[in-house]
Parts: C-alpha cells; structure tokens; sequence
C-alpha cells in the first residue's frame, strides 16, 4: 500500500476483530456432523449402491448393501438419509430390522450378533422425490434438465448439503469405504449412465439400461455421483507419474467436436499438478471428465464439467489480471481436487479449507507452471478482491459446519507460506509429501499444521493460528525515524513473528517484526526516503506506512 494511504481509512478495514456472529444448531446438527455411539462402532469397508431413475416422475427407487467391519460391540446402526427420501426397508440376512427414525438420521436395531472384528452386511432399500438443487452445486440435490435435443440431462451435486440427500450412507468425512463402491444405474434404454471409477458392465432390461461403475479405493460419500445424458465418449492416454493413464470424457452428442479441443485443457491440468502435488491418486479408477447441466464439482475420478466451454470461469477472469483466460477454470479447479478433498479428505467439515484452499492455490501453480512464477503469483493475488475478513477459516467442530474465506483467502495463505519457506524445491517436495503422507486418508487440520512445520523446519504455530483461526489481516506498521526504518505487527494474535521480506532501492532485506517497534541497533535499516521501501506484494498483510510518527 502506497504510505501516502490514509491510517484512519485503514483502521475502519481493520476492525474485523470484535467477534463473530454465534450460529445455533441443533440435533440434527450434531447427529449428521459428530462421530454418534451409533456411527463409532462400525468400520466402513463397501458399498454397493443400486439406483433406477424414473426420468418422467423425477423419481428414484434403489438399495445400498454396506459392507462393514465391527470394531466394538453395539445394538444401533445410524444410517442417514434425508426427507422427502424414505427407506422402506432394512435387513440383515433374512431379517427384516425395525428402523427408529429421528429426522434425517436412522436407527436400525440389530439383531444377530456382532462380534468384534467380523464382517458384516446390511441391505437398506430407499424410494423417493429427491430434493431438486436450486443453485447446484451450492446447495445440492438433482438436477433434472434437457439437452439440446430435448432428451433427459440429469446430475447429482451434494457436497455441502451430503450424500445423503438422494441415497443411504453413513453421511460423515471421517469414515470412507476402504474397499470402495460399486453402482449399478438403471436408466431407460436411450440414455447412458455414468458414476465413479470404471465401467464394468452394461446389461440390458425391458427398455432399460443398467450401467455397473466400480470404484476400488476409499471416497468420500459426497464425491459419489450419477450422471445421465444423451453421452458419447472418447479418450486418450496421459503419460504420467505412474505409468499410462486413461483420461476418458463423457459429453453430449452434440458437443463432441467442441469438447475433443476445448478438453485438452485436462492434460495441461494433469501434467501440471503432477509436478507440483505428486501422481494423481487414482489410477486404478481412471480420471474422468463428465458434461453436467450444471457448473462442475470434484467427484472422485469422474471430474464434472458445465463452463459451457468457455475459457476462465464462464468467460470471466477471476483474478482480473488476464491469466485466468488462458484457461477453463472449471477443469483445472476441480480436477486439482483429486488431490486435495479426494486424496487427502478432512475428517470434519469444520476444516473444509484443507479441500477449497490447497485447490484453489493449485490455480495459481497451475499458472505457475504453464507461464511463470511471476504470472502464478500474479493470479494468486490477483484473487483477493473476493476477500471478507469477518470469521475464521476453520469453523465449528461436530455439527457439519464451515468457516469462510475457504477459496481466495486460503490460496493467498499457501502463497504466503511459500515465502517464508522461501526455497522453491523445498515448497514442492512439502505439497508433494503431504498427497505421499496422508495418501487415500482423512486428516485434521493438526495433521496438515505438524507436517508442515516438520518438514519446513520452520515453527508455524502463530502463522496457522493467526490465518486459519483469526479473521484479521496482519498490519505491517513501519515508519523512518532518524533516517532508520522501524516496524511492527498489529492487527494479529499476540505472538505472531512471521518474516516479511521488503527492498530499499536495490538492496533486500529480511524483517521480523513482532509486536514491538524494533528499537535494537541489529535491527536498524536506513532509509533516507519512505517512497524507496517496498513490501513484497507477496505475503497477504497489510503494509501501514505511519506518517509524523515520532
């Protein structure tokens, strides 16, 4: 910021610091977002999920069989689905089980033993009008829609509002099923069906169609989706870390010739976050881009696709510095999902920023790697206009909730964090060791915050808590007094001590302030003229130049 700014304009930017605004939640909070006595004791290990659409009633009907693993002993088994959806029934073996019902969450009571350590099945049948999505995939459900062509364009998108609203499962991050899903999608004969991993088999009924999709690892329940047009297919072959990769695409008949070019995008994508994050995760089950009526998500290899192929974000530039039009910002965002949301998945929404905030910097490193560092950091920085500043960027822990400024605040942390690491390979090997460390797990924010630390060598205790636990932007104060610079920091958790590095005409300096003005002679830089000192635009503060201050 220019030292000629205004403090006073500044400090009214600055008062975010006063409190948040407390939520209330409720029951079903707490039985949807906690790990429930009726949820800890079993250990998902398979789905296997069956869905028929009835394309005129908007309707489905369907069963999941869940394979589990009994980890301590119990009578309740929680399973979650959402109104207007119903099961109709539950069984384990030949039993029919009674289901007590408390909203949107499930209670089968067991009968037959269930011994720790043993393998267990339990059949739960479901039928019902799905909640429609409004403003998909915001806030969720089906999207029940008609191709140019007038034939059915249908989609799933549920990530916030869970899994849950259009089939069982047990709707919580913390537990995937170690041995994946398989889904068998019933659609009329015309149409094609497409889910997660690979296609294993097509079987043909009375004017139906029955498309089975085998996902071999872990997934999160929100990443599993249904997708069902009038498709074709084609694909290629990406050369990557861990050997040949198959890279197929599902788009609509008529917009084949146009996606065949504009898709290329993908293989720019994968080569990039290869670099920068390590193997994509799921070779076994394919990377797939699938043309959607809606805007796009992160389904786990099978990537959704409606920015209408267009280049940048429906035609925009996010970042308003022209790089985000040399490409499709859907592709690229949700694709860098595979890596973080899909590969590394949090255990609790509450810290959602692990998934939105390394995705969102992958745009940058996207950029990074394609047209230079200086045109990713550019991109990254160029984000911050969409920046509120008001609530913490983890949010409540046990009731499915989420903090703020996921997307371009948690981008411009990563961008900041890289320059007090300050060592280009070794910034590298940190996002690429994390994919290697926690590979096909769910972690916490503490997991993510020790690992860095570690392999940074760096303390990053005051760094995380102040970006990811304080709505604040730290001020760098500074102003010259007998021809020597002094700063510190304000607007920050006591004890903040992050580095800062700034120029003075041709010489560069390393600083590091801490809440005291830096009075020590080792400390001292000269600077005849206020106008000669840059910050580094790099790091996400806000520099005050302090006018008369004596």
């Amino acid at each position: 910021m220019n030292p000629s700014k205004s403090l006073t304009l500044l400090f009214v930017l600055f008062l975010s610091t006063a409190g948040f605004a407390q939520e209330s939640f409720t029951r079903q909070d707490t039985l949807r977002g906690s790990i429930t006595p009726e949820r800890g004791w079993w250990d998902l290990q398979h789905y296997d999920l069956s869905v028929s659409i009835d394309t005129a009633a908007r309707s489905i009907t369907g069963s999941n069989v869940i394979t589990y693993k009994v980890v301590s002993a119990a009578t309740e088994f929680q399973i979650d689905l959402q109104a207007p959806m119903e099961i109709t029934e539950a069984k384990q073996g030949d039993r029919v089980l009674t289901v007590r019902h408390e909203g949107d969450a499930h209670f089968v009571t067991l009968v037959d033993d269930q011994p720790v350590g043993s393998i267990q099945k339990l059949t739960v049948r479901f039928a019902g009008t799905p909640v429609v999505a409004r403003r998909p995939p915001w806030d969720g459900g089906f999207t029940w829609n008609k191709d140019e062509n007038g034939k059915p364009f249908i989609a799933t998108s549920n990530q916030g509002i869970g899994a849950s609203i259009w089939w069982p499962c047990k709707d919580h991050p913390a537990d995937e099923p170690d041995n994946g899903v398989t889904m068998n999608f019933t659609v009329p004969k015309d149409l094609t069906a497409v889910g997660n991993g690979r296609l294993i088999k097509v079987k043909k009924g009375k004017g139906t169609r029955t498309f089975t999709w085998q996902v071999t690892n872990p997934i999160n329940s929100y990443g599993v989706n249904l997708n069902v047009g009038d498709y074709v297919k084609f694909e290629e072959k990406y050369d990557g870390e861990k050997g040949k990769l198959d890279m197929i695409y599902y788009v609509l008949s008529h917009n084949l010739e146009k996606a065949k070019t504009h898709f290329k995008d993908a293989g720019r994508t994968m080569e990039a976050l290869e670099y920068w994050f390590g193997p994509y995760p799921f070779y076994e089950d394919s990377y797939k881009l699938v043309e959607v009526p809606y805007l796009g998500m992160e389904h786990q290899s099978s990537v959704t696709y409606g920015n209408g192929y267009e280049l940048g974000y429906r035609g925009r530039d996010l970042s308003l510095t022209g790089w985000g039009l040399k490409w499709d910002y859907i592709i690229i965002h949700e694709s860098g999902h595979e890596w973080f949301a899909n590969n590394i998945t949090y255990k609790d929404a509450a810290d959602m920023w692990i998934h939105e905030s390394f995705t969102t910097y992958s745009e940058g490193l996207f950029v990074d790697y394609h047209y230079g560092k200086e045109a990713g950091a550019a991109y990254v920085r160029g984000m911050r206009y969409g920046i509120g500043n008001e609530e913490p960027m983890i949010g409540p822990y046990g009731v499915n909730g989420r903090g703020a400024d996921l997307y371009n605040k948690g981008s411009n942390v990563l961008h900041t964090l890289r320059q007090w690491v300050n060592d280009d390979t070794k910034w590298r090997e940190i996002l690429r060791g994390l994919n290697e460390t926690f590979y096909h797990q769910t972690v916490t924010t503490a997991d993510v915050e020790n690992y860095m630390s570690a392999q940074s060598g760096l303390d990053l205790t005051s760094f995380f808590n102040q970006y990811l636990r304080d709505p604040r932007v730290p001020v760098l104060e500074y102003f010259t007094y007998e021809g020597n610079l002094l700063y510190r920091w304000t607007n920050c958790i006591e004890g903040f001590d992050m580095p800062v590095r700034i120029s003075v005409g041709d010489e560069s300096f390393t600083i590091t302030p801490t809440s005291r003005w830096n009075f020590r002679d080792q400390e001292k830089i000269a600077v005849e003229d206020p106008a000669m000192l840059k910050v580094d635009p790099n790091y996400y503060i806000y520099p005050v130049y302090i006018t008369g201050a004596k």
